[in-house]
């Protein structure tokens, strides 16, 4: 053991009774960090008598830090209790300043409020909030068709760079799955039609329910389904991530509009791409009807294109058409406004991203009702 080695003395205290003071006396190491700070009890002065004073005797102190800090306003509190006054000129002086900011008492908790269930209020909060969204997805649709009419005329502040990057992503990139799920799709109902028709010597009749049901909602509501769950997702997490890294910050401060630059090319490559994945849907579709009818049913490859032909009129792609734009809109605008509402966080990214899927897909689905009514209105 070298001379300049040190052993740590245990901190003790005692109350005793010098030249008719009451006075506490500490010695040894106060180190919080040691783990052997003692507790001082709350009846710990009660030989003293109120009124009285309560002085300190440091001398026997080695080293000291908060440590000797929590012990002393323990001593500072109990004395509170018991009325007797403390006499801090005798402690140093960061010691008495850093006691003098703690309170004498600790403040009593206030009772936590008994939550009421006040449904009018619920209710009026949800409206409120459903009107505040609105409105900001009204503003969001209404910059981004002002910043698309702008692009025809080739003014929006839009690089064509990240619109074709866009397009690649949304279109060429999703034929594959959207194969699949059309091509399965239309094998589905040719299956299940065949089975049915079959039974009252109606075969052919299976491509009209093949080509009325992709052409009308199956290929258009599928697809846009898929595109909910690729490409909107994927917009709500790179914007989010954006959000994270505060590149939303640092483009709003050069005073490059947010909308221009990165909510307009996703939302027109969507815009552009759906109607196209649609008619590609509905055309892998009849091809899935066409070979599960050729297998099952005594049905002439000539005689099930000519009865599609004649089963689906020209209105009808028009109007699953439009309900494609009008898919891709919503989800575009959709998941870009999740994206922009998302925390700051890495797991907010993934809520944003699953957010935009499931609001993708349940309003594909609740618009598509929509149409349902406004077609059988319009008598298409």
């Amino acid at each position: 053991m070298t001379q300049n080695a040190r052993t740590d003395l245990p901190p003790a205290w005692q109350v005793s009774v010098t030249r008719g003071k009451h006075v506490l006396t500490l010695s040894g190491d106060w180190v919080a960090q040691s783990g052997r700070i003692p507790e001082f009890p709350p009846r710990g002065l009660a030989e003293i008598g109120s009124g009285q004073a309560l002085a300190f005797d440091m001398a026997g102190i080695g080293r000291w830090d908060s440590g000797l800090i929590a012990f002393l306003w323990d001593a500072k509190r109990a004395a509170s209790l018991s009325g007797i006054a403390i006499d801090a000129g005798t402690l140093p002086d960061s010691a008495r300043k850093l006691l003098g900011l703690l309170p004498e008492r600790l403040a009593k908790p206030e009772p936590a409020p008994r939550r009421r269930f006040r449904p009018l209020n619920w209710f009026g909060g949800r409206i409120l909030d459903v009107l505040n969204e609105t409105g900001i997805l009204s503003t969001l649709l209404a910059t981004t068709a002002k910043g698309g009419v702008l692009a025809l005329t080739g003014r929006a502040r839009m690089r064509s760079v990240d619109l074709f990057a866009n397009i690649r992503d949304a279109g060429p990139s999703a034929l594959l799955i959207v194969s699949v799920v059309n091509f399965l799709i239309g094998a589905i109902l040719a299956f299940v039609g065949a089975v049915q028709l079959r039974k009252f010597a109606a075969d052919i009749y299976v491509a009209n329910l093949v080509g009325l049901a992709l052409v009308r909602e199956m290929a258009a509501v599928m697809t846009a389904i898929v595109m909910a769950g690729r490409t909107g997702g994927a917009y709500a997490a790179r914007i989010a991530t954006m959000q994270g890294n505060e590149e939303i910050d640092a483009l709003q401060v050069v005073g490059i509009p947010v909308a221009d630059y990165i909510l307009l090319p996703s939302i027109l490559a969507l815009v552009f791409t759906m109607p196209f994945l649609y008619l590609y849907g509905c055309l892998v579709g009849m091809l899935g009807g066409f070979a599960v009818s050729i297998a099952m049913l005594n049905i002439t490859g000539a005689g099930y294109l000519a009865q599609t032909l004649d089963a689906v009129p020209l209105d009808q792609f028009a109007f699953g058409f439009g309900k494609s734009i009008a898919f891709a809109i919503l989800i575009g605008v959709t998941s870009c406004r999740i994206g922009l509402k998302a925390g700051r966080s890495a797991a907010d990214v993934g809520v944003a991203a699953t957010r935009a899927v499931v609001t993708g897909i349940v309003g594909v689905i609740a618009l598509d009702a929509i149409f349902a009514v406004l077609a059988d209105v319009a008598g298409l």
